[in-house]
């Protein structure tokens, strides 16, 4: 019997971080935020690096390689998408506007990569490696924006920091749709060039 889909070792991170979000909500859903919270950053950490791991494998084809883009956005949509909008709703956004405010954050999330998904097909098509620039800001900074704004609000008055988790997806979300460049690290560079000048030292 033969499985559909890509389950070697280039798509492992990828499917860590989203059990790592699905859990996270569940965590969420039984007042544990702090640990919710946590296993977003830890989402967000597999993310930074699991398109290094994929382009260790030199002899991926053609399809494992449009495989992970769209496997990559699909879980995006929940790690850094859904599960925000899960942990601001149980930090208190609730009330109409702010349910509106989620939904308009998770939509402009999905729009954002579903955009990177044409983007970077086509960028394949004619060159090799990663891209050098991310188009308006990467969903995955959720997973540092929001447990900032959450250590901010927890040293604020209540209605302060509910104000805050208001106003924030409706900030976040504009900036994932608004078509401004943000240099991409490539990481892998970064620790090619770290390991070279030990080497010479």
């Amino acid at each position: 019997m033969h499985l559909i889909g890509v389950y070697d070792y280039t798509v492992i991170l990828t499917y860590i971080s989203l059990v790592s979000s699905l859990v996270g909500m569940v965590n969420a859903y039984q007042d544990r935020f702090s640990l919710a919270v946590c296993l977003l950053m830890l989402s967000g950490f597999c993310d930074m690096f699991d398109g290094i791991v994929a382009r260790s494998k030199k002899d991926r084809t053609a399809d494992e390689k449009s495989f992970g883009i769209q496997l990559d956005s699909l879980n995006d949509v929940i790690c850094f998408g859904v599960f925000p909008a899960v942990l601001l709703y149980f930090r208190g956004v609730t009330t109409a506007i702010g349910i509106a405010a989620l939904v308009v954050y998770v939509l402009c999330a999905l729009i954002r990569l579903a955009f990177f998904n044409v983007m970077e097909t086509n960028r394949q098509m004619t060159e090799d490696g990663c891209a050098k620039e991310y188009h308006g800001l990467p969903v995955t900074m959720s997973a540092v924006i929001l447990p900032l704004f959450f250590a901010i609000g927890s040293l604020l008055p209540q209605t302060v920091s509910l104000v805050i988790y208001h106003v924030l997806p409706l900030a976040v979300g504009f900036l994932f749709v608004l078509d401004f460049r943000v240099p991409k690290i490539d990481f892998a560079k970064l620790f090619k060039e770290r390991k070279s000048h030990k080497t010479a030292v």
